[in-house]
């Protein structure tokens, strides 16, 4: 399997790094010492993808963080044209793809340069068009949708948990609550801190208002009947990326499923013994960040290995940027939500037996 150390990387960005500035003499008075501190670790962090993408053999993890990475620095880097910056990220591509040539071996270099190219491509194409959910703003809970997530903009706690308060107490399924309301508000969060529309500040503020209104609804969920069902859930690599998971098992809980959480983990021990434990009838994987899903994939097939008949699901925002990974992983289901997933378990869990 494809792996870089880190002594390796670090060799790398390096080289490509004194290199970008030899050929590219006006980034010394573009990028003060912050940003080219921040260059290294971008150096660093793209490896990392390259890593992940050729790990699990699939190119569009990395084309796609291409395109983001693109988006993002031209709304961090304001003081430079769209231009600018798209012919600074392909000539770093360039000069990657002739450093790994010099200094690793075929055929890794050269899979790794096809995949440069690709990135330098998909770049070039200024694929900038920032993504707006329609879902958002239409939809039978758009108004609430809305009053929550400027209340949380507004720093305003006891009105955001106001709303949630006055959702649920107005008959609004708490299933609806989690997932067609709180959960694409967070998405839009996402979206906003990625354009520079807000800071990472307001995202932390914005997600743990966010956990105390799913608090909120656990006299509602905890008290609901039990039908003798049990997931184990688990997200995988950054604790700060666990939100997503955690909704998926209020809503099993909420449909009378006991859910053993473990939050994010990095490595299949602590799944393995939760399994041994609780044995349960379903166990969902949950991956936020592309580099994690070598790391996930590991996990699923650790799980497999030892219990044959456990059904697996996964789902997460990483596996949108992938070209249908999960068909290639020994799974029973990859789903886009927690109703989603809630349903199929009704269908070939509880009714399949």
């Amino acid at each position: 399997m494809f792996h870089l150390t880190d002594e390796k990387m670090n060799d790398i960005a390096r080289v490509v790094y004194d290199r970008h500035f030899e050929l590219d003499p006006k980034l010394h008075t573009e990028y003060n010492d912050r940003r080219k501190r921040l260059m290294y670790e971008d150096i660093l962090y793209n490896l990392s993808y390259i890593q992940t993408a050729l790990s699990v053999n699939d190119e569009k993890i990395f084309v796609s963080y291409a395109v983001w990475l693109y988006q993002l620095l031209c709304n961090l880097m304001k003081d430079l044209d769209k231009e600018r910056i798209r012919d600074q990220m392909v000539l770093h591509y360039q000069i990657l793809r002739d450093v790994v040539k010099e200094m690793m071996p075929e055929p890794e270099a050269q899979e790794i340069g096809r995949y440069l190219d690709k990135a330098a491509a998909a770049t070039e194409n200024q694929a900038i068009q920032f993504y707006v959910s329609d879902r958002f703003t239409s939809g039978r809970y758009a108004t609430i949708r809305q009053e929550y997530l400027a209340c949380i903009l507004n720093g305003d706690t006891d009105g955001a948990l106001a709303v949630i308060a006055a959702a649920q107490q107005s008959g609004i399924p708490v299933d609806d609550i989690l997932v067609e309301i709180l959960q694409e508000v967070m998405a839009e969060i996402g979206k906003l801190w990625h354009q520079s529309k807000i800071t990472f500040d307001k995202e932390h503020y914005c997600t743990a208002v966010t956990q105390v209104a799913i608090g909120q609804l656990h006299p509602a969920i905890f008290s609901q009947p039990r039908n003798g069902y049990k997931i184990v859930t688990a997200g995988v690599g950054n604790e700060l990326h666990e939100m997503g998971i955690r909704m998926v098992s209020d809503v099993f809980e909420n449909n009378g499923w006991d859910s053993i959480f473990l939050g994010t983990v990095k490595s299949a021990g602590i799944v393995m013994e939760a399994i041994e434990e609780h044995r349960p009838d379903l166990v969902g994987i949950s991956v936020t960040m592309p580099q994690y899903l070598a790391m996930a994939r590991d996990i699923v097939a650790e799980i497999r290995k030892n219990y044959p008949d456990l059904k697996i699901a996964v789902g997460g925002w990483a596996f949108q940027l992938t070209n249908e990974l999960w068909r290639k992983w020994d799974i029973d289901v990859k789903v886009e939500n927690a109703a989603e997933l809630v349903a199929w378990a009704d269908e070939h869990i509880i009714k399949g037996r």
